[in-house]
């Protein structure tokens, strides 16, 4: 009986023991969990954007704000905002960013020498409306009415083929709704923005430069070039459009524009949108000053300007009068039998526009014979530099024509054949015209007779320069002996 007692006894003392060593475990791995200051991770993400702290403009009003926009349809974007910052880890956003942004190129600078440093990126694009409401609210309570006022109250299960609600009453559809209540729109963004989380050494306003690409903005070149009667000299002016489909405005921006091809991966294609024409910007002719910039030219307007999203602008670049000119008529047989109207124009110091002209297209008037301007063609013109010349074809001309034929083609050889061509310009006008003969020949050649004197331009094209006669004809003959 005793040997059972203490047997008794023992196994109490085992179970109290046991009891005990759990209640301790317990108390250090869970509840001392429980009070303790759990630190949240760097780069841990708050579950609302609601309460951040937002970067702000300059108190100045000098942001600061640049664009340099290029020809590829993107831009440069350098904006400078002001943010209060505590020490440690902070969370701020930057508003109204472009749509078109690229946020890979986003390059965040402290101006002061802080030592802040940028540590994680969120760009938030999903700007408030009724599909994007709808979906950020699936799966959680809204209330709905229908035409008719009534109400229900319930979670969304769905809303792509009307609306499905999960209410107290069971699953309801609604393929019509006059007014959706959501409980909290707290999260939801009017504007594309981005979310940073910056490390900051020090408390206080700090001044930060953002710099960005987006796209969606471009610019081309424009030329109204207007000739004299005798159409020797021409009066030019060069304008620059600019066109913003960015989804943002830029109000009192530097603005700067870089011409010649710049290279860039997987750009990406320009949407379809629409552009709302603006009067061409009141500037003194030659309001860009121009620099080059490693092997481009850059043209920077000398006053502020703002540029509203969804409009196109004209501001002038240049304005230079009695340029030379020179007009000839081509027969080239590439063609058909059409003669152009070309026109070179000099962009020397001395005598032409002298500045780099940037490509784009040109727009020619002449004077009728009452002296009125008429519009007589349009050519697109390449990068030009100084020096070198202006050349544009304004269409083709109604009253001379020209005709190719092969008269002769005779092998003499294993590699080696022999071909004569006849060329006829007919001119139907009341006036002697100059006609100038573009020929084209290949591989190893020789003109071994020639009905007209030639020049040779290159290794592979010959031209004639020959006098028309009004009312006439002229025909260019010549033979060439070919090896190959």
């Amino acid at each position: 009986m005793k040997q059972n007692k203490m047997l008794l006894y023992a196994l109490l003392t085992i179970v109290v023991l046991s009891i005990a060593f759990s209640v301790a475990t317990y108390n250090t791995s869970g509840n001392g969990d429980k009070e303790q200051s759990v630190q949240p991770s760097v780069a841990s993400t708050p579950g609302s954007f609601e309460n951040l702290m937002e970067m702000t403009a300059m108190e100045n009003s000098n942001n600061g704000l640049q664009l340099t926009i290029y020809s590829g349809n993107f831009a440069l974007v350098k904006e400078k905002r002001q943010a209060q910052l505590e020490e440690g880890y902070n969370y701020i956003r930057y508003s109204d960013v472009p749509t078109r942004i690229d946020p890979s190129s986003v390059i965040l600078e402290d101006t002061g020498d802080n030592g802040i440093s940028l540590i994680e990126q969120i760009y938030r694009y999903d700007v408030a409306s009724k599909s994007g409401l709808l979906e950020t609210y699936t799966g959680r309570e809204i209330t709905v009415y229908d035409p008719d006022g009534k109400q229900y109250t319930g979670t969304l299960l769905s809303y792509r083929d009307g609306l499905i609600l999960q209410t107290t009453e069971g699953v309801i559809s609604l393929s019509d709704t006059s007014r959706i209540e959501y409980p909290d729109s707290g999260d939801l963004l009017t504007s594309p923005t981005l979310i940073w989380q910056l490390y900051s050494p020090i408390s206080g306003n700090v001044e930060m430069l953002t710099s960005y690409l987006t796209n969606g903005i471009g610019w081309n070149a424009g030329y109204v070039i207007k000739t004299d009667a005798g159409e020797t000299t021409a009066d030019i002016e060069g304008w620059v459009n600019i066109n913003n489909n960015a989804g943002t405005s830029f109000d009192d921006a530097t603005i700067k524009l870089m011409a010649g091809d710049i290279n860039r991966q997987s750009a990406q294609k320009a949407y379809d949108s629409v552009v709302y024409e603006v009067p061409a910007e009141e500037a003194a002719a030659g309001s860009f000053d121009r620099e080059s910039f490693s092997e481009y030219h850059m043209y920077t307007l000398n006053h502020p300007s703002s540029l509203q999203d969804k409009q196109s602008k004209q501001i002038s670049l240049f304005s230079k009068d009695n340029v030379p000119v020179e007009k000839e008529l081509v027969y080239d047989s590439w063609n058909g039998d059409r003669i152009s109207i070309s026109f070179t124009l000099d962009n020397s110091e001395e005598k032409g526009a002298g500045v780099p002209l940037p490509a784009g297209v040109a727009k020619l008037y002449q004077p009728s014979s009452r002296g009125q301007l008429q519009f007589a063609g349009e050519d697109r013109i390449d990068h030009t530099p100084v020096g070198d010349n202006i050349r544009l074809t304004s269409g083709y001309a109604f009253d001379i024509t020209g005709e190719r034929e092969q008269v002769e083609y005779d092998r003499i050889g294993t590699n080696r054949y022999r071909t004569t061509s006849k060329i006829t310009i007919s001119n139907y006008k009341e006036t002697t015209e100059d006609v100038v003969i573009v020929e084209r020949l290949y591989g190893d050649w020789e003109i071994t007779e020639s009905s007209h004197p030639y020049i040779k331009q290159d290794a592979n094209t010959i031209e004639f320069e020959v006098e028309v006669p009004a009312g006439g004809d002229v025909e260019v003959t010549y033979t060439s002996l070919y090896n190959y």
